[in-house]
């Protein structure tokens, strides 16, 4: 039987005729091979299966019982080529279906492939073909996405058209996978308030991820197949082109995600082999009182003091996402007290204002910034909302109703309030221009607040936070009012240092000193502070509202002391050294005022787990977090130093970015 084909040898069993008259080259396909089989035996699939899976003592594959977990591991490509299907896997092994089980080729690449050991099962080629059509479609793909997810999606996500916003009740919507899984991802973002949606294509694999209190989360893992067809029906919600994947396009949507209606900002832009997109989730919703967004006292008086003026302007600067918009409804929500005309020009509108003439940007009907204000001017307005002074046909514009005798609030991109004059000049505004109707700049970020239901626990982080500390934000500001020697400086032309310094000694308070009283109030931390604006300014100020956490480093070795004093110092805290551990034990008593100690094990005079244990028997430092740095690798020196006390255990040569996640770490878990 020498160069018989493998089906010959299995189907000897069923007796010499058969044997003989199955005549198969063998280098035939194998579904060649199984149909000659079927030919001249009279077996069906399942007889054929069975004789194949005794001559070769493997299992019968239940194709049914595939996990969808394990196609994950086999590209479609790879199935199709070997006419296989992957059943179930584990940490080390693939069950994989095959018609062919001396395939050699297949079980190299299966394992190339998923990483593990290619183990087969028998089934039909007819079989494993189908299966592999149902299951690598990509509907399927979304599918499998979608196994845990409770089946309401549908009902609790409807899109509006525009003209029906008001009127549209809720309606069954398509069952396909992809409508679902598009509806969960929408809904779920709205539901954890968040402010955007990412859909970012990668090599292998999507990402979905949310912005929720200013911070990207990463919410879903997804195949490329699935995210393409998501993207292509946030593209047919937002009324793109579907077909154009190689131009940027910008769109919107209205959806109603368990009765409330929400705004969709669509922007989508192609990538190297794929799209992405990003929606900004807009709640058109009553705007909060300027009282209730959270300025501190002396800036909430200094913004009404700006708002009490008739003309002029004032100008709100800060990064995009940093609650500018919603600072100025706030103050448009005071001013509009039936008495006097308001009208706002914006991209997008983003709150709905009683009694308010509301007039959004639409570039592609010449409906501009400069365009739309130029028509309010005719509308006999007393105050201005301009969503964002972009060009200098605006600023003009917007400088020329402030000196007759309107009231111009509007926003610009700086980083901090008297920057605010330096942008107006980069748009081709002069100094004597923006020094008549210029009345007060206003810079702002926005930093999360600790959350209330988990403040104070030893593991900062529930369930209503996302296991995050910080639920809702608070906003940041500095306000520069002008006034006589301020206005003079900038119609002289002094620089912008100059006019930092006026604007201070006019009261302004720079946003790291209202950080550091939020910090005090208890309304943030410090290491939010330092995230949102920076560590090197940050450790200073709040040093000086004694808040910056102390941290005392004791180490022998001056070079690793050093290092990781800079790294420290430059994380924004206050630091302080010993070079052994009996000095430091002695500072420990005597000052009273560390908040984490690091120890190096091996020093003169006094050990580091010495130190350890004479802290732990004292009642005033029994609670004092300690981290042990040392070079030892010996897991049992770690597991005695833990049991002794110790909070954390680092290794060493310091790794930088580690080193100080660690200490960051250890000071949250103490709930500094």
């Amino acid at each position: 039987m020498t160069g018989m084909h493998w089906m010959q040898r299995v189907l000897a069993g069923a007796g010499p005729t058969a044997a003989l008259t199955l005549a198969i080259p063998a280098d035939a396909p194998v579904r060649e091979a199984w149909d000659a089989a079927k030919d001249a035996t009279g077996l069906d699939d399942a007889g054929i299966a069975s004789r194949v899976a005794a001559q070769f003592r493997i299992a019968v594959a239940e194709l049914h019982a595939a996990e969808p977990r394990a196609r994950r591991l086999v590209p479609e490509a790879l199935a199709r080529k070997y006419c296989v299907f992957p059943i179930r896997e584990d940490d080390r092994r693939l069950i994989v279906a095959t018609a062919d089980p001396g395939d050699m080729d297949a079980e190299q690449a299966l394992g190339f492939a998923s990483g593990r050991n290619a183990v087969f099962e028998v089934a039909p080629p007819a079989a494993i073909e189908a299966a592999i059509a149902e299951h690598y479609s990509p509907n399927r793909v979304v599918e499998d996405l979608l196994i845990n997810v409770r089946a309401d999606i549908d009902d609790s996500v409807t899109v509006v058209e525009k003209a029906d916003l008001d009127a549209l009740a809720t309606q069954d919507v398509e069952s396909e996978p992809v409508v679902r899984l598009t509806n969960l991802i929408l809904r779920d973002a709205v539901l954890q308030g968040a402010s955007d949606i990412h859909i970012e294509p990668g090599r292998t694999g999507g990402t979905v991820r949310t912005r929720v209190d200013g911070v990207l989360r990463t919410y879903m893992q997804m195949p490329m197949p699935a995210l393409n067809r998501v993207i292509s029906r946030i593209k047919i919600i937002g009324r793109l082109d579907i077909a154009d994947r190689l131009r940027p396009q910008d769109g919107r949507a209205t959806i109603r995600v368990e009765g409330k209606a929400c705004d969709l900002r669509i922007s989508t832009v192609p990538t190297r082999d794929a799209e992405k997109a990003v929606l900004r989730i807009l709640r058109p919703e009553t705007a909060a009182k300027i009282d209730e967004v959270g300025l501190l006292p002396h800036e909430l008086a200094r913004f009404r003091r700006a708002l009490s003026f008739r003309d002029g302007i004032v100008i709100v600067t800060g990064p995009t996402g940093s609650g500018k918009t919603t600072t100025l409804y706030a103050a448009i929500s005071d001013l509009a007290t039936g008495e006097v005309n308001v009208m706002t020009v914006e991209d997008p509108v983003q709150y709905e204002l009683p009694g308010i003439t509301q007039i959004q940007v639409e570039t592609r009907r010449n409906v501009t910034f400069a365009s739309a204000l130029r028509a309010i001017l005719r509308q006999d307005p007393d105050i201005i909302l301009v969503g964002e002074i972009r060009d200098l046909e605006t600023a003009e514009t917007a400088v020329q109703a402030a000196m007759t005798g309107h009231l111009v609030l509007a926003t610009l991109h700086t980083n901090d309030a008297v920057s605010a004059v330096q942008r107006l000049e980069d748009l081709g505004l002069d100094r004597p221009s923006i020094a008549g109707s210029l009345r007060a700049c206003l810079a702002q970020r926005l930093v999360r607040r600790i959350c209330e239901d988990c403040r104070g626990a030893a593991e900062p982080g529930c369930e209503k936070c996302a296991r995050t500390g910080y639920r809702g934000r608070a906003p940041i500001v500095e306000i520069m009012l002008k006034d006589a020697r301020f206005e003079e400086l900038l119609a002289k032309g002094a620089p912008l240092i100059e006019l930092q310094k006026a604007a201070r000694e006019g009261g302004m308070r720079p946003l790291i000193e209202v950080a550091g009283d939020l910090v005090q109030a208890g309304v943030t931390r410090p290491a939010e502070v330092e995230r949102v604006l920076g560590g090197e300014t940050t450790g200073a100020t709040l040093d000086s509202a004694n808040e910056t956490p102390h941290i005392l480093l004791v180490d022998d070795d001056g070079v690793n002391r050093t290092l990781a004093k800079s790294l420290l110092s430059r994380a924004g805290f206050r630091i302080s050294e010993a070079t052994n551990g009996k000095e430091g034990l002695e500072r420990i008593i005597a000052e009273q005022d560390f908040s984490l100690v690091v120890l190096d094990l091996d020093m003169p005079h006094m050990r580091g787990d010495e130190v350890l244990r004479a802290l732990r028997r004292e009642k005033t430092t029994a609670g004092l977090p300690v981290i042990i740095l040392t070079g030892s690798d010996h897991e049992d020196t770690e597991i005695e130093l833990m049991e002794a006390g110790a909070d954390d255990y680092i290794r060493k040569p310091i790794d930088p970015p580690r080193f100080v996640a660690r200490i960051k770490a250890t000071l949250r878990r103490a709930g500094q």
